[in-house]
């Protein structure tokens, strides 16, 4: 099974990376390939250019690399902190990048006058993992938990992945140690659920 880890946090000593970590040796562990792409690390531009636009535009190569990668994926992991109740703009650029009409998705008519996404990815199930500050049952309750909606239903729900989980860690500036580590058993126990094909 091949995994790509997505994992957006411009502090390389975060909780996050440490989640990032926990996953990724869980999935080796589990016999995964594992693909780990930490975008603040790797520089990666999240500006999408008009000259990408077109669908058999000429990419640059991590560009590239990157579609092929996720649109040959078993399974995806997203690990990122909450930002204005959205992903770090460098991932919300990879999205635009990497999730490509044609290569992610389509569209195809709905016998109405208009279409109907159809998803490409041949993942079957993906993980995302948050961290916040906000404790998530505000989240919940003064935005409807945009991440959510997000995640499951335009990113993952368009592009096909029918199985999406989500963990939400929070609030991560008053946590302890023994709190950090409860969480990352979670990630261990999750990632698990998700990818083992032995126990599914």
């Amino acid at each position: 099974m091949n995994v790509s880890i997505i994992l957006a946090h411009p502090s390389p000593g975060s909780f996050n990376h440490a989640i990032a970590a926990i996953a990724r040796a869980k999935l080796v562990a589990l016999g995964c390939n594992v693909w780990l792409h930490d975008l603040y690390a790797e520089g990666f531009d999240p500006c999408l250019t008009a000259s990408e636009i077109p669908r058999e535009a000429p990419l640059p190569h991590n560009i590239a690399k990157h579609i092929e990668e996720i649109t040959t994926a078993d399974g995806i992991v997203v690990v990122h902190p909450n930002y204005w109740s959205r992903p770090p703009a460098i991932l919300c650029g990879w999205v635009d990048r990497v999730l490509r009409a044609g290569r992610a998705y389509t569209f195809v008519p709905d016998g109405k006058g208009g279409g109907k996404p159809v998803g490409l990815l041949k993942a079957r199930a993906a993980l995302v993992i948050n961290t916040a500050n906000t404790p998530q049952e505000k989240e919940v309750e003064l935005y409807g938990d945009p991440l959510d909606i997000l995640w499951r239903k335009v990113v993952f729900g368009l592009c096909g992945v029918p199985v999406v989980e989500r963990l939400v860690f929070t609030p991560v500036i008053t946590s302890t140690l023994a709190q950090r580590q409860t969480w990352l058993s979670m990630v261990n126990e999750a990632v698990d659920r998700c990818f083992n094909t032995a126990t599914r």
